[in-house]
């Protein structure tokens, strides 16, 4: 009777909110008395309700947005929830105003609500030159309280209509946003992340605003309501959190004006092309070729391989030209790099097009957005969202991206950076168009491990080690910045070995691969005449990099990638495998990764195989509990698998 009582409280918990979603606001009892959130253990406060309804006033015509918000405290982390700023935009002749600022804090106090409304007193500005900062801190606020504000601001800028996010850092139980748009303003509309909406409800209202009592325009209106959305919580694997935090978002396009001027303010791809054709910073610096026509060794132009001939290009320009850490599009001076041997991406990248293409390449650039830009968005043009340029060309039918900023990258390799899906190739013959940004090789780690001598109670080995693609950028641009340095952090990152000697074998910092070889000894667990032993002397991970209870966010490598890891333990005469673990066989859903652990003996030796594979570049969020527990499984694997031999 006892755990049906607990069950039933448990699952009221979780419940109790839901009565309270209108704009009232109203709270309860057990609002203030639920201090526990069983979809989010982890939350510090709880929204209840999120309301907002932007319109454009009769009167005035400026914008009106009201916000109503409700949120319960459920942790002394999650305290400063009370403390609420809003940001104010100061043009040249308005500014934007707040008005109607109201808000609470209830508490239970002897079994009963107490309510203390927020004071003028608690109502700050701050003056800046481009924004005025209105804070407001609600009183009383600790664990367990309930707190509700509401405002309105007001604007004269339509030119970005209010845009309205219904995920943030806390779960939200709630969030409705309704919308009226005159019709002499329409705008680009965007849903962001991959939470749907629960409602989507449109209409239209006629005769909305009116000037002189005669000329008007219907409005456009619409609700969005999301419900039980989860708190965005940052983890790894992932670009920016602008890419996929729920939200809608306004782009004004045209504008009717009443006299019947029409202004197109969203342009075109045809017209941004052209645009770029002739743009001082980007067409103007493409084909420059009495610029470039002697900046070229001529050796390279001798050569007759195609591949071998771009390839040279490429380690030219990375060896002639340094990246002075500036993507953006903006001063570009093809003429000034090759004078001072230093430039910005969009020049470096722009000169070896211009050389590809003075030795006959086809060759075209493509404007990207970097991850940590977020994606640029495909609905229409908006040439801010590009922050870097790449390049594309295409030897013997083979497609080959290319950014030579970066000294450690092989020909056909961009910066993890720029790994960000797609981008827009730009085509001035026959126009631009989206183009996938996409590795289709694997990058790898691979160890072999000998352990083939066993004396004295000690084992002599070699670690032999090849890192390629992505795993080897890092590791090759350690070793060329400091070599010592490199060997000697080496060493001590091995815990369980002595390194004796370490050598990098053939190292060239353009090539695809690091390959490196350790002899070490190992001092085994002994106790009596058996040796325990862990046979993962390197561990691909340490921890399972998946925490959260849930996800909505792809999980984003930017690769496909391969670990392997093997071990063969030469037994010779002086030793017997006693106990040797299972083999493990496990995968992701739709072929999507694979997990393979086995332990053979044959010929005096046991090997020891284990593989991890990713073969995508990014997850869906609905893989996220498969990859948390495919990882949980690769963790507790390398971790806890003993070997027990025996001395003979």
């Amino acid at each position: 009777m006892k755990l049906r009582i607990l069950l039933f409280i448990f699952l009221l918990s979780s419940f109790v909110f839901a009565q309270n979603f209108n704009s009232a606001m109203p709270v309860s009892k057990s609002d203030v008395e639920t201090n526990y959130y069983a979809k989010d253990s982890t939350a510090n406060a709880l929204v209840i309700y999120d309301y907002g309804n932007s319109f454009v006033d009769k009167e005035t015509f400026w914008l009106r947005v009201q916000i109503k918000h409700k949120t319960k405290i459920l942790t002394a982390e999650g305290r400063d929830r009370g403390e609420i700023e809003v940001r104010l935009y100061k043009g040249k002749s308005s500014e934007e105003k707040i008005k109607d600022i109201r808000g609470a804090t209830y508490n239970l106090v002897n079994g009963e609500i107490v309510k203390t409304e927020l004071s003028s007193n608690a109502i700050f500005r701050e003056e800046n030159e481009k924004y005025t900062l209105v804070k407001f801190v609600l009183p009383n606020v600790k664990v367990g309280s309930v707190i509700t504000y509401s405002y309105e601001t007001q604007s004269r800028y339509m030119s970005k209509y209010q845009p309205w996010y219904f995920q943030g850092q806390d779960p939200v139980l709630y969030s409705e946003y309704n919308t009226s748009i005159p019709g002499n303003y329409e705008y680009n509309i965007k849903l962001v992340g991959g939470i749907k909406l629960d409602l989507q409800d449109t209409g239209l209202k006629k005769n909305c605003i009116k000037i002189n009592g005669s000329v008007g325009a219907d409005c456009a209106t619409a609700k969005y309501i999301m419900k039980n959305i989860p708190a965005y919580k940052p983890e790894g694997y992932t670009t920016t959190s602008l890419n996929y935090i729920a939200r809608i978002e306004y782009e004004l396009k045209v504008v009717k004006h009443f006299d019947s001027r029409v202004d197109k303010l969203t342009k075109t791809w045809a017209n941004v092309d052209k645009e770029l054709k002739i743009d001082k910073d980007f067409g103007k610096q493409i084909s420059k070729k009495n610029i470039i026509k002697k900046v070229l060794p001529s050796g390279i132009s001798s050569i007759n391989n195609e591949l071998d001939k771009a390839i040279a290009i490429y380690k030219f320009v990375l060896d002639s030209y340094k990246w002075n850490g500036k993507s953006e599009r903006y001063d570009v001076s093809i003429k000034n790099l090759i004078k001072e041997k230093v430039g910005s991406s969009f020049e470096i990248n722009l000169l070896l097009e211009n050389l590809l293409t003075s030795q006959g390449f086809k060759v075209y650039p493509i404007l990207i957005s970097t991850r940590g830009n977020g994606l640029a968005t495909k609905v229409y043009p908006v040439l801010t969202d590009f922050n870097d340029v790449i390049l594309k060309t295409i030897i013997d039918g083979k497609d080959y991206f290319l950014n030579a900023t970066d000294p450690y990258l092989s020909f056909g390799e961009l910066p993890f950076k720029c790994l960000n899906q797609y981008g827009r190739l730009i085509g001035f013959e026959d126009g631009s168009y989206w183009e996938n940004i996409e590795v289709n090789e694997f990058s790898s780690r691979q160890h072999r491990v000998n352990l083939h001598s066993f004396k004295d109670d000690i084992f002599q080995g070699t670690i032999e080690s090849k890192f390629t693609g992505y795993h080897a950028h890092n590791v090759k641009k350690k070793f060329d910045e400091g070599q010592k340095d490199y060997k000697a952090k080496k060493a001590d990152n091995y815990s369980d070995i002595i390194v004796e000697e370490h050598n990098v074998i053939d190292f060239d910092k353009t090539k695809v691969d690091f390959n490196e070889k350790i002899n070490f000894t190992l001092e085994p667990e002994l106790i009596g005449n058996k040796i325990y032993l862990n046979p993962f002397l390197i561990k691909f991970f340490e921890e399972n990099p998946f925490k959260l209870q849930e996800r909505t966010y792809p999980i984003d490598f930017g690769y496909k990638d391969v670990y392997n890891y093997i071990m063969k333990i030469d037994l010779g005469e002086h030793l017997k495998a006693l106990e040797i673990p299972g083999n493990i066989t496990y995968a992701l859903p739709n072929k999507s990764g694979s997990f393979i652990f086995n332990v053979e003996s044959k010929d005096n030796e046991l090997i020891i195989y284990f593989k991890v594979k990713f073969n995508f570049a990014i997850y869906a969020s609905e893989f996220y509990s498969y990859l948390k527990n495919f990882m949980n499984k690769i963790v507790v694997t390398q971790k806890n698998t003993i070997i027990v031999l025996e001395k003979q």
